[in-house]
């Protein structure tokens, strides 16, 4: 790499400093703060709440000047002092009958049954439902990754397997059919929940009448295994969810009748089903050719799922409605939105389209619910843009200037006039201050083409025994956070795709820096992105600590604290992969007295579009360490992943990782400052 005085970056043209609504200006006075921002563990251990009073610590890193977030969300005027600061860093069959005419049902409120299934803290902890559900689909998605990548493993060994066979045999037998026919799917989702039943992280495993805490109308779900873990909907396959007669005995269910239904799912499986957004003519179950062209093959039975579609209207109590579209950015081929809750209001029996008795139900929509986002012809949901040219509020065609492989766009709606983000250069790839040396010492990998094809490939060793990464679509996915991640680097065979180069292929997605009302600029995709992928690399002038601890007005200083992640130090739940040996680590481990960071990144003034992502306190980004071309992990290089599946124009942001109450003045006394990340979970406070 080069030193900074002999790179050449694209220059934003100089624009006028903005008038930023309810915020502060642009140039901060000349007592401003640093922003520091540091490699957090994703879910390591909360600090108390910013009303709990805590005594002021001590601690053993560097002081500085107080941290804030931005100038745009800097509403607390004490973090304007000019002060010295301590940071501490924490990570039945029935016969036809004629279809009776439909009765008159008086409007019916979804509030009418909020009963215990819908308190927010049903299940204690001390967590909202919201965050309990996002959780519960990081561990689902984990475990389906790990399952992923053991079935390529199997699939490839079979493969291996028969051609060895076939070479043996002088290669006139097998063939593809015969690999087709030994490569049956393992179902990784299904084999996930498994796992999660077996440890007891099913989020709700008992089955509950109206709507489920933590889980809105218009939340998406890309499998069904991930609404079996959640509790929305207990079984993978069948359409009908229902209540058995174990529920009869319980408190509160003793005046129904059972079985009981408590949601149904609408994926265009029966023919016979009409679909007109707030009414529903929904088919039973059963007599259905679920394997070949979906066709009613045979008669259904007043049983199970049917028979608790009736009961449920005699019983009056609402049903869970979901939605299922096909969606070429699933992993399943499909997508599955929840509707909200309707009423079973009739009931009836007839002939199907191919002449067999099926039982129909009319479902009608409670009234006092947010609006619909699904309709029968088509899926619907905030629609990303096509044009970039026809963006409301274009400030920039690409803030890259054609450096990304992708454009990247900047909106204002905030401001008027509307103003382009602050002049500075955008760079696309780490630039090294003078005096610092990136070791190139790592010994690479033998394997040819793609490292996922080698079991004996050194680099997955040195990740402990398998690649980090996991292949969809030709992406690579980040199997689970890690300590540190070793990617194949410039001393590698195998070829410039590999997944095991997943954070040097640039940008895979579309991103559009946008102003925000409260939080400066912000940064939204406009596709889905799946938990795992890659965003983009944290980019900026890579520096000594001590050489920017003079710098003022500096809001984009990241520090590379990966050394502490991978210690469990100040409180951070340790990775997997951190008990690995380095040399760049020291042989104690000191918890009480974390070291301070040697290096930071300075995106302050030369950057990438990492530096626009804000802070939440409920993230839906991770950073994660990557090591390519050597071991120190110093001087790791910073990745953003994504933690969640991000839908079209959602925000992305990670968390900065502050601690409250740990950042005090050279008095002793503790410097405080708002958080306006809008997140069920917020701390109220950045630090």
């Amino acid at each position: 790499m080069e030193a900074m005085d002999s790179v050449a970056v694209m220059e934003v043209a100089a624009v006028p400093d903005p008038v930023f609504v309810g915020a502060a200006p642009l140039t901060p006075p000349a007592e401003a703060s640093v922003l520091r921002r540091s490699a957090r563990c994703l879910n390591r251990p909360r600090a108390p709440t910013y009303a709990e009073k805590e005594e002021p610590k001590q601690s053993t890193g560097r002081k500085g000047r107080p941290k804030k977030k931005r100038d745009e969300e800097n509403h607390d005027p004490t973090a304007e002092a000019q002060v010295a600061v301590k940071v501490a860093r924490k990570a039945v069959k029935a016969e036809p009958k004629e279809k009776k005419p439909m009765p008159v049902v008086e409007p019916i409120s979804a509030t009418d049954f909020a009963g215990a299934a819908a308190e927010d803290d049903a299940l204690g902890k001390g967590k909202s439902a919201k965050l309990r559900v996002k959780e519960t689909l990081r561990a689902f998605n984990s475990h389906y990754l790990h399952l992923v990548q053991e079935e390529q493993k199997r699939a490839q060994a079979v493969i291996q397997e028969i051609e060895a066979s076939k070479n043996k045999k002088g290669g006139k037998k097998g063939g593809e059919d015969e690999i087709k026919e030994k490569r049956p799917s393992k179902r990784p989702d299904l084999k996930a929940i498994t796992r999660m039943q077996e440890n007891n992280s099913v989020l709700y495993t008992e089955k509950v009448i109206g709507q489920i805490p933590g889980i809105d109308v218009g939340d998406q779900f890309y499998s069904r295994a991930e609404m079996v873990v959640l509790g929305i909907h207990s079984h993978w396959l069948n359409g009908i969810d229902y209540m058995g007669m174990k529920y009869k005995e319980m408190n509160g269910y003793a005046n129904l009748s059972f079985p009981l239904a408590t949601c149904i799912v609408m994926s265009g499986i029966y023919e016979d089903d009409l679909d007109k957004a707030d009414e529903i003519i929904y088919t039973g179950q059963g007599g259905n050719d679920l394997l070949g062209n979906h066709r009613q093959i045979g008669s259904q039975k007043l049983a199970r799922g049917n028979l608790a579609l009736k009961n449920s209207k005699d019983n009056g109590n609402p049903i869970r409605v979901i939605r299922g579209h096909m969606a070429k950015n699933s992993y399943t081929g499909k997508v599955y939105t929840y509707d909200g809750l309707y009423k079973v209001v009739e009931d009836w029996v007839q002939n199907g389209v191919q002449g067999h008795i099926v039982f129909k139900y009319k479902l009608k929509r409670l009234e006092g619910q947010p609006s619909l986002t699904t309709s029968e012809v088509r899926f619907t949901r905030a629609e990303a843009p096509r044009n970039i040219s026809e963006l409301p509020g274009l400030v920039c065609d690409d803030i890259s200037g054609g450096q990304e492989n992708i454009p990247i766009p900047a909106t204002n709606l905030v401001d008027d006039p509307p103003v382009p983000p602050p002049g500075f250069a955008y760079i696309k790839s780490l630039k090294i201050s003078k005096g610092i040396k990136i070791p190139s010492d790592c010994t690479g990998c033998d394997c040819e083409g793609d490292c996922a094809s080698n079991k004996n490939c050194s680099c997955a060793k040195l990740n402990g025994s398998d690649l980090p990464y996991v292949s969809f679509k030709d992406v690579g996915r980040l199997v689970e956070p890690k300590a540190v991640v070793f990617e194949c680097g410039p001393n590698c065979s195998c070829n410039r795709n590999c997944v095991n180069r997943t954070s040097q292929q640039g940008l895979q997605h579309r991103l559009e820096v946008f102003k925000t009302a409260s939080k400066g600029w912000g940064v939204r995709t406009w596709d889905t992105i799946l938990p795992g992928a890659p965003i983009c690399e944290y980019v900026g002038v890579l520096s000594r600590t001590e050489d920017v601890e003079s710098l003022l007005h500096n809001n984009y200083i990241f520090d590379i604290d990966c050394l502490q992640t991978m210690k469990g130090l100040d409180g951070r739940e340790k990775r997997a992969g951190s008990d690995m040996q380095l040399p760049s680590l020291p042989a104690e481990n000191d918890s009480e007295a974390p070291p301070a960071t040697e290096y930071c990144i300075d995106a302050g003034s030369i950057g990438n579009v990492a530096r626009f992502i804000n802070h939440s306190c409920n993230p839906n980004l991770f950073v994660q360490c990557v090591l390519i071309s050597h071991k120190d992990v110093k001087l790791a290089k910073v990745m953003l992943f994504a933690a969640d599946t991000i839908l079209p124009l959602q925000e992305l942001c990670y968390d900065y990782g502050y601690v409250l109450n740990s950042v005090v003045s050279a008095a002793g006394d503790i410097i405080k400052l708002p958080c306006y990340c809008g997140a069920p979970d917020c701390r109220k406070r950045l630090y």
